[in-house]
């Protein structure tokens, strides 16, 4: 299992989407405040579906406190300004994947202390801002979860 972080999440769809991945790929998800949405907001719940009983979630005050929770797992920054793809990791179950808020990405003061080779980027087209956070989040999720053989699915042969 990877851990997968949003920071300060803004669009309650999207947490919904990635709360149904995670139950969908066994993965822990963890919310960092402030969100700019409650918990049981409707339009949270829709896109979730029936899933939220089925996925892990762990709220956090602070990304310190997110830290200290997960003390020994390395941390891998998913920004636009990345320079390493996130298809050059080689991905290890309890990595944490930290992806920030739709409108404005993870800030400096945490690109610039994680380091260069764990800020990692998907690749897109020239002159693109951004894909869509839970977009984001399913291609990496899905990479790593790949890369472990699918440990815990249906996967047929």
């Amino acid at each position: 299992m990877v851990h997968v972080a949003l920071f300060e999440p803004e669009i309650p769809p999207n947490t919904g989407n990635i709360i149904r991945l995670c139950a969908n790929s066994g993965d822990q998800l963890h919310l960092v405040k402030p969100l700019q949405f409650v918990m049981d907001d409707r339009r949270l719940r829709r896109a979730g579906l029936d899933y939220h009983e089925w996925a892990s979630v762990q709220l956090h005050d602070s990304l310190e406190d997110l830290v200290e929770s997960l003390p020994a797992h390395r941390c891998f920054a998913v920004s636009t300004k990345g320079t390493c793809s996130y298809a050059e990791v080689q991905y290890r179950d309890s990595d944490l994947l930290l992806f920030g808020p739709e409108t404005r990405g993870l800030p400096d003061r945490i690109l610039n202390s994680t380091p260069p080779d764990r800020v990692i980027r998907i690749p897109m087209r020239p002159n693109n801002r951004s894909l869509n956070l839970s977009n984001a989040v399913a291609i990496v999720v899905y990479e790593a979860w790949r890369q472990r053989g699918f440990c815990g699915s249906d996967a047929r042969d």
